[in-house]
C-alpha cells in the first residue's frame, strides 16, 4: 500500500467521511488514460479504434478511454493531430465552460494545451481563442500541440494575468482559469507530485490563485462566464477560494449546471473523485459576471502586399480560400482570426505574442514557401496537390526521408488517411521532405497496432 502525507489524508477524511476508504482503495488502482478525438480530423475515430477500450468519457463527446498498455502517442494518427492524450477528469473544466462557436474565449493557464484543444474543438473553427501560458518554455509546448491539432482561430501568448487584464479588459465571452495548484489529483499517477507537496502547499497556492482570479475577472465581459478549476482535492484551493473570490467580486455569482456522468453542481461547484469516476479527479466552479462595464475593441486590417502574396500561395499550394485577415510582416504572411483583437494589443508591454492565427508562408520574390502550420490546418481537399501515403511511406516521411513517387511537380500536402503530416515538394520522380527537423523521429514506433 502506498503512503500518502498525513495532513493530506486528514483533509480527505474530513471531506469524504464514509467514502474515505473507497477513495483510498481507488488511489491504489491503475490510472485511467483517455484520448480526446479531434473533430477537425475526419478519420480520427477510424485511425484510433485499435487503441480504444470501448467506452466514452461521459462529460466529453469526443473523449474515449484508452486500452491499458496502449501507446497511442507514438502513432501516425497522433502525429496527424487525430487526438490528444488527456486525463478524463481534466476534460471536465472545458465541459463546464461549454464554449460555443463564434465566442471569444480565454484559456488563461493553458499549457500544455489539452483544455485549449478541447475548447477549440467545441468552437468548430468559429470565433477566437486566446491561449496563454506565463512560462515561455511551456508556452512553446502549448503552441506545438495546438499546431498539430490544426486550429486556425487561436492566438498563443506568454504573459502574466495582470498584463493581459490591462490589455484586454472585458473582451472575452468566457474564460477558463485552470490554475496552478498543489496537484493532489496527480498523486496516484506521479510520485514526484507527492514528494513536492507539503502541508503549506494548499495555502500558498490559494494565495496565488486568488491573484490570478482577480485579474481574470477583469477580462470577462458583462454577462460572460468564468470557470475556475484545479486538479487538487483540498478545500483551501477549491470551495474556499471560490467563496473568497465571490466576496471580493459582487459582480459575479455562482452558475448552477449539470455535468453528465457526474451530477449537479452545488453553489456553482462540482468535484470529480477517483472513486466515483474513472479518472484522477478534478474541481470546477462556474462563475457568471452580472455587473461591470464593456469595452470596445478595434479589429485587424489587411496588410499592404498581403493579397499579392496570398495569390502566389493559392497558385502554388492552395485550392481554396481561407477566412480571416491577411497580415504580412516582413517576409511572413499570416492569417489572423476575424474575431481577434488588434494584434498590437497582444504584442504590447508585458505580453509576448508567440502566434496569432496561422502562419501561411514565407514570401520571396515571385515565390512562397508554405508553413508547416498551414499544412496541419488543411484537409487534402484544401491543397492544390495532396499525396495520401500508406503506413510504411508515412513512417518514412515522419523520419525525414525523401519519398520516391512520380507525381505532378510542386508543393504537395503529405497526408496519412487523408490527415495532414506536413509538406513535400514534388520534382516529378521524388517528393522532397519539408517536415521541420524538430518533428522528425527516427526508429519511432509508428504503427497503429500495439
Amino acid at each position: 500500500m502506498r503512503i500518502w502525507p498525513e495532513k493530506f489524508l486528514d483533509e480527505i477524511k474530513e471531506i469524504l467521511k464514509d467514502e474515505y476508504d473507497a477513495f483510498l482503495n481507488a488511489m491504489e488502482k491503475e490510472s485511467a488514460h483517455a484520448m480526446r478525438l479531434n473533430p477537425l480530423r475526419e478519420y480520427a475515430f477510424e485511425c484510433t479504434r485499435s487503441f480504444m477500450r470501448g467506452d466514452s468519457v461521459a462529460w466529453e463527446e469526443m473523449g474515449q478511454y484508452a486500452l491499458s498498455g496502449a501507446r497511442p502517442g507514438a502513432s501516425l494518427a497522433h502525429a496527424a493531430g487525430a487526438f490528444y492524450m488527456q486525463d478524463p477528469s481534466a476534460m471536465s473544466p472545458a465541459a463546464v465552460l461549454n464554449p460555443q462557436p463564434g465566442e471569444k474565449i480565454l484559456d488563461l493557464c493553458a499549457a500544455p494545451g489539452g483544455k485549449s484543444g478541447q475548447i477549440a474543438g467545441r468552437m468548430r473553427g468559429k470565433g477566437f481563442l486566446l491561449s496563454n501560458e506565463i512560462e515561455f518554455s511551456r508556452a512553446r509546448i502549448l503552441l506545438g500541440n495546438l499546431e498539430r491539432l490544426g486550429f486556425k482561430n487561436t492566438a498563443i501568448t506568454s504573459s502574466d494575468s495582470f498584463a493581459l487584464s490591462k490589455a484586454l479588459p472585458g473582451f472575452f465571452d468566457a474564460a477558463l482559469v485552470d490554475a496552478p495548484c498543489s496537484g493532489e489529483g496527480m498523486f496516484r499517477r506521479d510520485p514526484d507530485a507527492v514528494n513536492e507537496w507539503s502541508e503549506n502547499s494548499p495555502i500558498g497556492c490559494a494565495e496565488r490563485q486568488a491573484e490570478i482570479l482577480d485579474n481574470a475577472a477583469k477580462l470577462v465581459r458583462v454577462g460572460g462566464r468564468m470557470v475556475y478549476s484545479t486538479c487538487t482535492f483540498n478545500r483551501h484551493e477549491n470551495e474556499r477560494t471560490v467563496e473568497a473570490f465571490l466576496k471580493r467580486h459582487p459582480e459575479f455569482e455562482p452558475g448552477e449546471f449539470t455535468l453528465p456522468g457526474v451530477g449537479e453542481s452545488s453553489n456553482g461547484c462540482i468535484r470529480l473523485w477517483p472513486h466515483r469516476i474513472d479518472g484522477e479527479g478534478h474541481f470546477a466552479a462556474l462563475l457568471i459576471k452580472t455587473g461591470g462595464k464593456d469595452t470596445e475593441y478595434h479589429s485587424n486590417a489587411e496588410s499592404k502586399g498581403a493579397k499579392a502574396a496570398m495569390d502566389i500561395l493559392k497558385k502554388d499550394a492552395l485550392a481554396c480560400g481561407m477566412d480571416g485577415v491577411l497580415h504580412l510582416d516582413g517576409d511572413q504572411l499570416s492569417l489572423i482570426p476575424e474575431d481577434a483583437p488588434d494584434i498590437r494589443l497582444l504584442s504590447g508591454k508585458g505580453i509576448r505574442l508567440l502566434r496569432c492565427g496561422v502562419p501561411l508562408c514565407k514570401v520571396g520574390k515571385g515565390f512562397v514557401v508554405p508553413d508547416h502550420a498551414l499544412a496541419m490546418a488543411l484537409t487534402n481537399r484544401d491543397a492544390r496537390r495532396a499525396f495520401d501515403m500508406d503506413e510504411k511511406t508515412a513512417s518514412l516521411f515522419m523520419e525525414g526521408e525523401e519519398i520516391k513517387w512520380e507525381t505532378e511537380k510542386g508543393w504537395t500536402l503529405m497526408t496519412y488517411k487523408n490527415m495532414p503530416l506536413g509538406w513535400g515538394k514534388a520534382s516529378g520522380e521524388t517528393i522532397k521532405n519539408h517536415l521541420p527537423k524538430g518533428l522528425r523521429r527516427r526508429n519511432a514506433h509508428w504503427s497503429e497496432m500495439e
